[in-house]
C-alpha cells in the first residue's frame, strides 16, 4: 500500500523543503555575490591639467568637472616656493608624478638639472615594477612628461603605452584634442589599468590672458569637454560593470589673475585633487590633502603598496587623528598682520585639548598673532612674509603648531620670545622603548634655541633633542626610552629667540 502522510506530516515535509530551498537560494545568490566581487578589477586614472586654479574652475561652464566634485572629493591645496623649487611645471609634475616633494625627486624648474626618477620613479613605473601584468598607459602634449625631450621623461620607457605630442611649447595645449581623442580610444577599447592624461591648453590661457580673464575660463570649457570625453570612455568600457574605478584630477601649479607662474604668491602655489571613487564621499571637501597624495592614492587603487618610499599617503587612509586639525573650525583672521588678506581666517592661540602652552617666560606685546606658540594654516603662516623659507613646510598638513620669534617682533614689545608647547600625559610602561614621531620645519639662525624636552610621572624635563641648525620640512622620529617605573610621559617643544626665525611642529605622535 502506498504510503500516506498525515497533515502534519505533509506540513512538517513542506516546511522542511522550503526552508532547503531558501537555503538553496541563499547560497546561490551569496556564490553569485563572491564571484561577482571575485571579479571587480581595480583601475585608475589620473588626468592633469596644467596651470588652473580651483575657483576659476568652479566659475567656469564646466559641467564635467563640478560634476566630479558634486560626486567626490574637493581639496585645495599648496605648493613649496623657492629654494625648494619654482612653481612651475616641471617640479610639479615631477611631485604628482613621483609623490615625493622636490627635495627628494631633484626637479627644482622646467630644466629638469638633478632629476632623480632612478630612486624616485612614477606611479606608472612604480606599478610596472610591482605588478609587471598590469597595463600603464601615460598621454600629453608637454614633452618632458612622456618623452626624452626637454629633461624628460617624468613617466618611464616602462610605461607600457606612452603617447608623446608636441603641442604645450608651440600654443600651449594646440594637441589636446588630439591627445582627449587617443586616450579616450585606449580608455574605451583597450584595457589600460592605470593612466595618466595631460592637458596643457588651461596654462596657455593663463600665460597669454591671465586666470582672471574670460579666455581662461573658455580654455577651462574646451578641456571640461575633453574630460568629458575621457569620463565616457570609461563608462563605455564593455566591462566597466565588473571594474571599480577611481577618478583623480589635479594640476601642477596656479596662475596670477595678470598671468603668470613661477613665484611664491598663494596664487602661483595654489593648486587641487578632485577625486571620485569607492570610499570617496559624495561632496566632501578636504584641507589636509597634498599633490604627493596623487601617486599615492594611484598605487593603492591597484594594490601597490610603496611604503615609506613616497610622501604622500592615500585618500582612502584611515584619518591619523592630529589633534591640531579640530582647531579648524576655532580659526581666526589677522590681527596685526598686514600681509594676509582679510578673509583668510587661520590662526588661534588656543591649544587642542589636553595640550598647553606655556608662556611664562613671554615677553609683552609683540605680533598679536604670533605671541608663543600658534595654531595655523600654510595659506596664513607663509603669507605673513614671503620668501622666508615658510612656503618650503611642505610635509605640515592642515592646521600645525608654529613658533614665529621673527614675525613677532615686527611689533613693539618689551622682552624675548620664550614659548613652550605641551603635550598631554601619555601612558607608558617602564623599561619599554617608545617612538617620538613629528612633521617639523625649522629655520636656525644663532641667538635662538629649539628643544625637544621629556619627563616621566612628572618629574624635570630632560633635553632629548636640540635643533642648531636648519631642519627643513622634516618626518623626525625619536627613540625614548622609558626608564623602569614610568608609568606616564609629557613631551615639550621650547623655542626661544628674539627676531630669528621659526619652527612649526605637526602630527605629534607616541608609538
Amino acid at each position: 500500500m502506498p504510503t500516506v502522510l498525515s497533515g502534519r506530516a505533509l506540513a512538517v515535509t513542506a516546511t522542511a523543503t522550503a526552508l532547503l530551498a531558501t537555503a538553496l537560494t541563499a547560497h546561490a545568490a551569496t556564490a553569485e555575490t563572491a564571484a561577482t566581487t571575485a571579479t571587480i578589477t581595480d583601475k585608475v586614472l589620473v588626468i592633469g591639467i596644467d596651470g588652473t586654479v580651483l575657483d576659476r574652475v568652479k566659475a567656469a561652464n564646466a559641467p564635467h568637472l563640478q560634476g566630479l566634485m558634486a560626486q567626490g572629493l574637493t581639496a585645495k591645496s599648496t605648493l613649496y616656493a623657492n629654494p625648494m623649487a619654482a612653481t612651475s611645471s616641471g617640479p610639479g609634475w615631477s611631485t604628482i608624478a613621483t609623490g615625493v616633494w622636490p627635495d627628494k625627486h631633484g626637479v627644482k624648474d622646467n630644466t629638469f638639472t638633478g632629476k632623480n626618477y632612478t630612486a624616485h620613479p612614477d606611479f606608472l613605473t612604480r606599478i610596472e615594477n610591482a605588478k609587471p601584468s598590469l597595463n600603464t598607459y601615460a598621454a600629453a602634449d608637454w614633452e618632458p612628461i612622456t618623452s626624452t625631450d626637454a629633461g624628460g621623461p617624468i613617466f618611464s620607457a616602462k610605461v607600457d603605452k606612452r603617447l608623446s605630442l608636441k603641442g604645450d611649447r608651440d600654443g600651449y595645449g594646440t594637441e589636446d584634442p588630439k591627445i582627449a581623442a587617443a586616450a579616450s580610444a585606449e580608455l574605451r577599447d583597450q584595457n589600460p589599468d592605470a593612466a595618466f592624461v595631460y592637458f596643457g591648453q588651461v596654462d596657455g590661457a593663463g600665460h597669454s590672458y591671465g586666470a582672471a580673464s574670460q579666455q581662461y575660463l573658455d580654455a577651462i570649457g574646451r578641456v571640461d569637454a575633453m574630460v568629458g570625453q575621457l569620463l565616457t570612455a570609461v563608462q563605455n568600457r564593455p566591462t566597466y560593470a565588473q571594474e571599480n574605478w577611481k577618478i583623480l584630477v589635479t594640476t601642477d601649479h596656479g596662475h596670477t589673475d595678470a598671468g603668470g607662474h613661477g613665484g611664491s604668491t598663494i596664487q602661483e602655489r595654489g593648486t587641487f585633487v578632485i577625486a571620485k571613487g569607492a570610499g570617496i564621499p559624495a561632496g566632501s571637501v578636504r584641507t589636509d590633502v597634498k599633490l604627493v597624495d596623487v601617486a599615492a592614492t594611484a598605487l593603492a587603487q591597484v594594490g601597490v603598496d610603496p611604503g615609506s618610499a613616497i610622501d604622500g599617503i592615500p585618500l582612502n587612509a584611515p584619518d591619523d587623528n592630529d589633534p591640531f586639525d579640530t582647531l579648524r573650525p576655532n580659526l581666526q583672521g589677522r590681527v596685526d598682520e598686514t600681509g594676509i588678506p582679510a578673509g583668510v581666517k587661520g590662526f588661534t592661540h588656543t591649544p587642542p585639548a589636553g595640550w598647553a602652552v606655556d608662556n611664562s617666560k613671554m615677553g609683552t606685546g609683540g605680533v598679536t598673532e604670533w605671541a608663543g606658540w600658534a595654531f595655523a594654516t600654510d595659506e596664513f603662516w607663509s603669507q605673513a612674509q614671503r620668501d622666508q623659507w615658510r612656503e618650503l613646510n611642505v610635509r605640515s598638513r592642515d592646521v600645525f603648531a608654529v613658533a614665529d620669534s621673527d614675525e613677532w617682533d615686527d611689533k613693539t614689545h618689551t622682552g624675548s620670545y620664550d614659548s613652550t608647547l605641551i603635550t598631554p600625559k601619555w601612558a607608558v610602561t617602564g623599561g619599554t622603548t617608545k617612538n617620538l614621531t613629528f612633521q617639523t620645519h625649522y629655520h636656525h639662525e644663532a641667538g635662538q634655541t629649539a628643544q625637544v624636552l621629556v619627563s616621566y610621572n612628572g618629574g624635570t624635563p630632560t633635553v632629548v633633542k636640540s635643533y642648531t641648525a636648519d631642519a627643513v620640512a622634516r618626518s623626525e622620529s625619536l627613540a625614548l626610552q622609558v626608564p623602569a617605573g614610568a608609568t606616564d610621559v609629557q613631551i615639550r617643544f621650547r623655542y626661544a629667540g628674539t627676531n630669528n626665525w621659526y619652527w612649526t611642529v605637526d602630527n605629534v605622535k607616541l608609538g
